[in-house]
């Protein structure tokens, strides 16, 4: 089943299909020995996410709800080709804003797993490290990264094609700062809760207002590039 998305999604890993289960927006059948059956829908479904992530830019919590709305693959596919003029691609695959995972807890990976699943070089991980923004956990030898640690470095690698480095992160990473630092605000109330249902609920608040607030910052950024560019 991977093999047969590869062809429109060449970075397509087990791991990020494993990472949509776990965020339950796509649940294949299991069968009695645990193996997963994907039936023609599912396989659909997958396609409709990946196109809203790659071609829309669309953070998961808001791919969830257009799935919950009736949006399909058709409908994914209807997204506006570039025309002449535009600014090129990078080669190795469509720019597209991954998605972010404020859920706490999760898979970890080795610095192993994520060079291979990101295609990203382990020094621009250590680069990453070096300037704050990613973290990973040390556990004896080995040092492990979480699923958001994971799609930031399969970014930064996207924007590196541009010329992008680490140190120029930084401002990505001070408006990222500020904005949480927003969110919490709004939420602490009820984030600090010691009822466990209002906590929770208050971390898929929070988990949508991330995304309504990213959204409305793409909106913004290219709002500006478009009058530099007019």
């Amino acid at each position: 089943m991977c093999k047969g998305l590869q062809q429109e999604f060449p970075d397509i890993s087990i791991s990020k299909i494993r990472y949509l289960e776990d965020q339950k927006l796509v649940t294949p059948r299991r069968t009695p020995g645990g193996y997963r059956l994907y039936s023609p829908s599912d396989v659909a479904r997958l396609r409709t996410i990946l196109r809203l992530q790659r071609d829309e830019y669309m953070p998961l919590a808001v791919i969830r709800q257009e799935l919950a709305s009736g949006r399909t693959v058709e409908d994914a596919s209807t997204a506006p080709a570039a025309t002449d003029g535009a600014a090129p691609r990078p080669s190795g695959g469509s720019p597209r804003r991954m998605s972010v995972s404020v859920r706490p807890g999760g898979s970890t990976y080795s610095l192993e797993d994520v060079v291979e699943d990101t295609g990203a070089e382990a020094r621009l991980v250590q680069e990453l490290e070096d300037f704050g923004i990613i973290k990973g956990e040390l556990r004896g030898n080995t040092r492990y990264y979480d699923e958001t640690d994971r799609e930031i470095i399969r970014a930064v690698r996207e924007l590196a094609a541009y010329g992008v480095a680490g140190r120029n992160l930084r401002v990505f990473k001070s408006s990222a700062e500020r904005e949480a630092a927003l969110l919490n605000q709004i939420l602490a109330p009820a984030l600090r809760s010691r009822n466990p249902d209002r906590r929770r609920e208050a971390m898929d608040a929070l988990e949508n207002l991330a995304a309504v607030a990213s959204h409305l910052k793409h909106l913004l950024l290219i709002r500006d590039l478009r009058r530099i560019a007019g």
